[in-house]
C-alpha cells in the first residue's frame, strides 16, 4: 500500500507498506520476494508456446507412369525414400501444381517437423488426389520417425546383456507359500498356521528372551528365515555380530532375507550353508539383475512390487528361484527417525509409545490411516500403505508366493493363505492391485 491504497505494484526506490506479517521480525531485517506473478507468467508464455522443430529437406516427384514419391533429408545424416503405389493421373480439368503440392506439404501440424526447402519434380498437365498428396507426407514422416528412433537406440555391452533364459514351464506342483510376520506376538499360536512352508521372522526378535519360546515353534514347524531389515545401522551390526553364531547354534534356521546389498557381505561366511533370499529392496526389475544376484549366492529373488504382470511373468522364465509378494501392506516409507518419540535416537526419558500394543497411524487428508511400525533397536520407522495388496497369481510360473502380515491374527491369517493358495486375490474397498495392472 502508498499512502493507505491498494496498488498493484511499486516502483524501483520507492516506499511502501506491506500487511499480514508475521513471525520474529525487526527493523533492518532483509525482505526476500520469493513469487512474482508477472516474472511467472513472462516465464511461463517462453516455454508453454515454444514448438521447436526440425527442419527438413525434400524432393517430390510426380511423372507420368511413375508412382508418386519423395526423400526427405534430416539434419541428423538421414535421408529416406517413400513412394505410395499411386501413379498420377492425365489431368482432365486441372491440373496439379507445384504451389499447391508445396502448400500441402507445408502443413505438419502438431509433428516435431517442418519442411524447410521443398523440391517438386512435376510433369506437365498430371492430376494427383489432394488426399495422396497428404497420404504421401504423413507416411514420409512416419517413416523418418522410425529411422530417426532406430539410429539413436543404444545396444548393451556383450558383458551387460540379458541372458538368453528358454520359456519353459518350471514345474506342475502348487507354489511355495512364504510368510514374513513384521510382528510377532509371544500369545499367539503359531502352531496353528495352515499351509505355510516358509516364514520369515525379523532379526530383531532373535536377540529379545521372551521370544525364544514361540522361536522354538515357529522353527520346529516351518523352514524359518531370519529377515534381515533394509536399514542398518552401526547398533544394529553389533548386535547382528555379538548373536548371529548363538542364534544359528540355538534355533533351526534354513536362511536369511537379504533387504540390501550390503547384508551380502555382512552373511559372506554363512552362504554356503544357508540359504540366500533376495527382498523386493533389492529392486529387481529385469533378468540382468536376476543373474547378477544370482553370481553373488542369492537362491530366491523376490521380484519387485512396481513390476505390472507381463514384467513379472516374463521374469519367471529364470534359471533362479522367483518369490512374488501377493498380500499385505506395502511399505511406503522408510525413514531414520522415531515418529512416536519425535527423535532420532532412543533415550532414556522416551515415554517408549514403541514397546506397548497399540497401532499407530498417519492419517491423510482423506482419513486413509497408513500403519506405522517401530523399530526400537535403531529408531527406524517404516510406513504402510493404507491398502492392502492383495495380487491374483495363478497364471504366474513363480516358485513362491510371499504373504506379508501386520495386523492379522491366527484366524484371519489362516484364511488369506487358503485364498492365496487357491491363485486369487482378495478383493474390496481395503484391497488393491498395486503397480500390478500399471505400467512401471
Amino acid at each position: 500500500m502508498i499512502n493507505k491504497k491498494n496498488i498493484e505494484s511499486g516502483l524501483n526506490g520507492q516506499l511502501v507498506t506491506i500487511g499480514r506479517m508475521n513471525g520474529d521480525i525487526k527493523p533492518g531485517d532483509k525482505v526476500y520476494k520469493l513469487i512474482s506473478k508477472t516474472l511467472s507468467s513472462i516465464a511461463k508464455n517462453s516455454y508453454s508456446t515454444e514448438n521447436k522443430k526440425i527442419s527438413l529437406d525434400c524432393t517430390i516427384t510426380i511423372k507420368k507412369d511413375l508412382p508418386i514419391s519423395l526423400e526427405i533429408t534430416a539434419p541428423m545424416d538421414l535421408c529416406i525414400k517413400y513412394s505410395l503405389e499411386k501413379l498420377p493421373e492425365v489431368a482432365v480439368n486441372q491440373a496439379i501444381t507445384k504451389e499447391r503440392i508445396i502448400t500441402q506439404f507445408s502443413k505438419t501440424g502438431n509433428t516435431p517437423f517442418c519442411f524447410n526447402n521443398i523440391d517438386v519434380i512435376l510433369d506437365d498437365n498430371l492430376y494427383v488426389n489432394i488426399k495422396d498428396i497428404n497420404k504421401l507426407r504423413r507416411n514420409g514422416l512416419e517413416v523418418l520417425s522410425e529411422a530417426i528412433i532406430n539410429s539413436s537406440k543404444r545396444v548393451l555391452k556383450e558383458n551387460f546383456a540379458s541372458p538368453n533364459f528358454k520359456k519353459v514351464k518350471k514345474h506342475d506342483c502348487k507354489k511355495k507359500i512364504s510368510l514374513l510376520l513384521n510382528i510377532l506376538d509371544v500369545n499367539t499360536n503359531y502352531s496353528a498356521l495352515e499351509g505355510v512352508d516358509n516364514v520369515y521372522i525379523p532379526l530383531k526378535y532373535f536377540s529379545m528372551p521372551e521370544y525364544s519360546n514361540i522361536i522354538k515353534i515357529i522353527t520346529s514347524s516351518f523352514n524359518t528365515y531370519i529377515y534381515m531389515p533394509s536399514v542398518i545401522k552401526g547398533n544394529y551390526r553389533n548386535l547382528f555380530t555379538n548373536n548371529i553364531e548363538l542364534t544359528l547354534a540355538q534355533y533351526d534356521i534354513k536362511g536369511f532375507v537379504l533387504s540390501n546389498i550390503g547384508t551380502v557381505n555382512m552373511l559372506e561366511k554363512y552362504k554356503d550353508s544357508y540359504e540366500f533370499v533376495g527382498n523386493y529392496n533389492l529392486n529387481v526389475l529385469n533378468s540382468a539383475s536376476i543373474e547378477a544376484y544370482a553370481k553373488l549366492g542369492i537362491h530366491t529373488i523376490t521380484l519387485s512390487p512396481e513390476l505390472n504382470k507381463e514384467d513379472v511373468v516374463s521374469l519367471c522364465c529364470t534359471n533362479t528361484k522367483t518369490e512374488l509378494i501377493v498380500y499385505g501392506n506395502t511399505p511406503v516409507m522408510t525413514t531414520g527417525y522415531c515418529l512416536l518419540g519425535h527423535s532420532n535416537k532412543c533415550y532414556p526419558k522416551c515415554d517408549a509409545f514403541c514397546k506397548n500394543d497399540n497401532c499407530y497411524y498417519l492419517k491423510d487428508r482423506l482419513n486413509l490411516k497408513f500403519r506405522i511400525l517401530q523399530d526400537n533397536i535403531q529408531t527406524v520407522s517404516t510406513i504402510y500403505n493404507s491398502k492392502i495388496t492383495s495380487i491374483e497369481h495363478s497364471f504366474i510360473d513363480v516358485d513362491s508366493v510371499r504373504i506379508d502380515i501386520l495386523d492379522e491374527n491366527i484366524f484371519e491369517i489362516n484364511n488369506i493363505i487358503k485364498q492365496v493358495a487357491s491363485g486369487n486375490r482378495l478383493s474390496g474397498k481395503d484391497y488393491t492391485n498395486g503397480n500390478f495392472i500399471r505400467e512401471v
